[in-house]
């Protein structure tokens, strides 16, 4: 029986940062998936996942990031790729997360640069993360999804098991560990499609 509802934010609650990463490299004369590729590239120890445990602050990340563009022989502006990380608010995802916290148990799970508490956030961000019971920040926790232990806090503050939970993110990469630890999981391509697997798995309408 499911009990808790965890969600990922950046391209489940908004828009995918990859969209913005997409239209950078069109714009800068990059090949398609060029921030996909360095992102997959050493993906335990590279500068985003340094960055994302907060191992490094931003101008050492833009230092690695660019030397990691450059091994590859190619040409990147970190900051430029980091304005494109704030996506914009899914309205369907939000209410169904409204809906979830009303019946569930809920909890944010984000890999991030910067402690959401230390940020500028918009009214409107803010107002989504303060409907969560529990918020697991890569940037504060020191571990980072796909790592095990980033799931076993999530589920350590929430007071439930693993097999209780169902989990959204949309990278496949995030997903698997939390399954093989027993969460329901959906991968979040199409925003209303992922909504309605979500129904079902939860038992509540939710659109």
């Amino acid at each position: 029986m499911i009990r808790a509802v965890l969600f990922d934010f950046g391209g489940v609650l908004t828009t995918s940062p990859f969209e913005a990463f997409a239209s950078y490299e069109v714009e800068a004369g990059l090949p398609p998936g060029t921030i996909r590729l360095l992102n997959s590239t050493n993906p335990d120890t590279n500068a985003w996942a340094a960055f994302e445990r907060r191992e490094v602050g931003t101008d050492e990340f833009c230092q690695l990031f660019e030397a990691e563009a450059d091994a590859l022989g190619l040409q990147v502006d970190a900051e430029r790729v980091l304005a494109g990380l704030r996506g914009d608010l899914r309205p369907t995802m939000i209410e169904a997360l409204r809906r979830c916290s009303a019946e569930f148990s809920t909890a944010l799970l984000t890999n991030n640069v910067e402690p959401m508490a230390d940020g500028d956030m918009v009214p409107e961000f803010t107002e989504v993360v303060e409907m969560f019971d529990v918020v697991v920040e890569s940037s504060v926790v020191g571990c980072r999804k796909p790592e095990q232990r980033f799931y076993e806090i999530a589920c350590e503050r929430l007071g439930v098991e693993a097999s209780e939970c169902v989990f959204l993110d949309d990278l496949g990469v995030n997903l698997k560990p939390a399954r093989a630890m027993g969460m329901a999981t959906i991968k979040v391509e199409d925003p209303d499609a992922a909504i309605t697997e979500l129904s079902a798995a939860v038992g509540l309408a939710l659109d």
